[in-house]
């Protein structure tokens, strides 16, 4: 009975592994990485470079690339498309491809199918139980990467959100100050962090690579799918299509999302006595009524029973 128990913890501590490889990877700028590693790179063997790379690259990266196919065969063309847009919306994590990504749904289904057989069907000794039980297993396991992909990409938008105005008010005051957009938008990058911080930079870099400016700005908006900053960017595009003032623009827009934050904070505070009711309702309430009725229910029971 040990022995499986021990099997079953050391299944589970490998999921808890691949997720930890995956969501605790650092999101460096790659190119700066490579350069770095080139620049200290002596003359070692092909077995050292390797050992040198990190563990989510050498162990689980390639075994979720083989086991990808069999991801591709339970996932449609349009859903692989979806995949993609939904890994650029959350930023990438880890650089986590297409491929990288459904092989990681298969590996964690396997395990959580196995762990799961493994608990009920050896150790609680119910083969068939397990059985059925495992294949339940095994579905959440293959969605459970989905769910978390959809809070990284709810996380990020927020955090995008949020950093719109401010980054805008920075923009407008950088073009008022005589900057061109493209510097303007090299001096935002230089002064802020962040999810936008980073789709503004790689939107620089592809514009100096020689990419259209409102091809590369469309793209941003693919990649975030932000309204906020889908607007301000149609709206920067209109003005360059039809040569109106940029300042212009960005000070109205900069007004606009001053008062659409406003608008948010105030449908937040009108939310919030209705979100104070569940609480209240379910936890203070109860524990007012049994203070201030427990004496009296307890009076009356003495009461009944002398009679």
């Amino acid at each position: 009975m040990a022995m499986p128990l021990l099997i079953a913890l050391a299944t589970a501590g490998g999921v808890l592994m691949v997720f930890w490889a995956v969501a605790g990877r650092a999101s460096g700028d790659a190119v700066q990485a490579r350069l770095a590693r080139l620049g200290s790179m002596q003359a070692k063997s092909l077995e050292e470079i390797e050992l040198q790379q990190p563990f989510f690259d050498r162990t689980v990266r390639p075994m979720a690339v083989r086991l990808s196919g069999i991801g591709r065969r339970f996932t449609s063309a349009k859903k692989i498309g979806r995949t993609e847009r939904r890994l650029a919306q959350a930023g990438n994590p880890g650089d986590l491809r297409t491929v990288d990504f459904l092989g990681m749904k298969v590996v964690v289904a396997g395990a959580a199918a196995g762990v799961v057989f493994l608990v009920v069907g050896v150790v609680l000794g119910n083969i068939a139980f397990g059985i059925m039980v495992s294949v339940a297993g095994g579905v959440i396991g293959f969605l459970a990467p989905e769910i978390w992909l959809s809070r990284r990409i709810k996380k990020r938008r927020q955090a995008i959100l949020v950093a719109v105005p401010d980054t805008l008010d920075l923009l407008t005051i950088s073009v008022k100050a005589g900057l061109g957009f493209d510097a303007a938008l090299g001096k935002v990058v230089e002064k802020t962090s962040g999810p936008l911080s980073e789709e503004f930079r790689r939107t620089l870099q592809e514009v100096r690579m020689g990419k259209v400016r409102r091809d590369a700005l469309r793209d941003l908006t693919g990649r975030t799918d932000v309204p906020a900053l889908t607007n301000f960017i149609a709206a920067i595009i209109q003005a360059e299509q039809l040569g109106v003032s940029i300042s212009k623009v960005l000070q109205v827009q900069s007004e606009q999302l001053r008062i659409d934050r406003r608008q948010r904070a105030e449908e937040a505070a009108a939310k919030a006595p209705i979100k104070m009711l569940f609480p209240l309702v379910g936890c203070i309430f109860p524990s007012m009524f049994i203070v201030i009725l427990g004496p009296a229910i307890i009076m009356i029971a003495s009461n009944m029973g002398n009679l």
